[in-house]
């Protein structure tokens, strides 16, 4: 078992490092909101400090989730941040959704000091990260990712090295691209459906088991069916971790039109106050025309 720092404990950080402590690892947790650090600290028995650097002292590995680019610069490299604690071969574990350029530039900065970084972003959602059934993606070398898959391994289903550094972010890049398409697509689907009044379930039940069965159809056509949005991936989360694939793909010379439509969709959604709303909300925008031409 080993001595493991968790920085950051939101909805998918918090039973993540829980799953840490469950694991019997020796946790001790950071977080912006020290009330909610030292809530999680009871629950789960661990520790809690008052700074990332505090957090960071004499532990083996070093996780980290939390907003964005400048969030985890200013929990690595900023006042108090960790990298100042970390010992010479410490592994830091990054499981935010950031940009690869972040993740190659904080992996230089820890090399200079003998220690590993790893980004290693997630997907399966708030649910995947209660019920430890997450998938990682991991940029990093070999050696370093042999190290900490073991540990990864309490809180996912399955943990796959893409590549070197900042390739786990790529791949997170190309996760969020198709899951905008997909439920796009479910939207509008459901419109189709509720328009020409046909059962839902009946409906979603059949086609979950066919060609175009999903994760978000099986998992969200009944929230959807019902309206229910206040859960799950939040739309302003979506909208940053779009911009960040569609800056990469310009970056490389391409072009991802299906994925800047469905970014400007989740900005009608914004409009409408559902920037907390999970992102199966696209349905919410949709005008409802039925059979007969009316509006409902």
């Amino acid at each position: 078992m080993m001595k493991i720092t968790w920085i950051g404990l939101g909805v998918m950080g918090y039973p993540m490092a829980g799953h840490l402590a469950n694991a019997g690892h020796n946790v001790t947790v950071y977080n912006r909101s020290r009330p909610k650090a030292e809530a999680w600290a009871q629950e789960f028995k661990g520790a809690a400090a008052e700074t990332p650097a505090a957090a960071a002292k004499d532990a083996e590995i070093v996780f980290s989730c939390v907003g964005a680019d400048d969030d985890l610069r200013e929990v690595a490299i900023g006042k108090d941040g960790a990298f100042d604690a970390m010992q010479p071969g410490t592994y830091y574990v990054d499981c935010t959704t950031t940009s690869a350029d972040v993740a190659r530039e904080l992996s230089k900065v820890l090399a200079q000091k003998g220690c590993h970084f790893l980004d290693a972003p997630v997907s399966g959602g708030q649910a995947g990260a209660e019920n430890g059934q997450l998938t990682v993606m991991v940029g990093a070398d070999q050696s370093a990712f042999d190290h900490v898959t073991p540990v990864i391994d309490a809180f996912a289903r399955k943990v796959t090295r893409i590549g070197d550094v900042g390739a786990g972010q790529t791949a997170k890049m190309v996760n969020q691209l198709c899951i905008a398409g997909v439920i796009q697509g479910l939207a509008e689907g459901m419109a189709l459906a509720k328009a020409a009044d046909l059962d839902i379930p009946a409906v979603m039940e059949t086609l979950a088991e066919g060609a175009a069965g999903s994760w978000q159809m099986s998992n969200r056509w009944k929230t959807m069916d019902a309206r229910e949005y206040e859960f799950g991936f939040a739309v302003d989360w979506m909208r940053k971790d779009l911009g960040i694939a569609l800056r990469e793909v310009a970056r490389l010379g391409g072009t991802a039109p299906l994925g800047a439509l469905v970014d400007q969709f989740y900005a009608d959604v914004q409009r409408e106050g559902g920037g907390q709303w999970d992102t199966s909300s696209l349905l919410s925008r949709l005008t409802r025309l039925r059979v007969d031409g009316s509006i409902q």
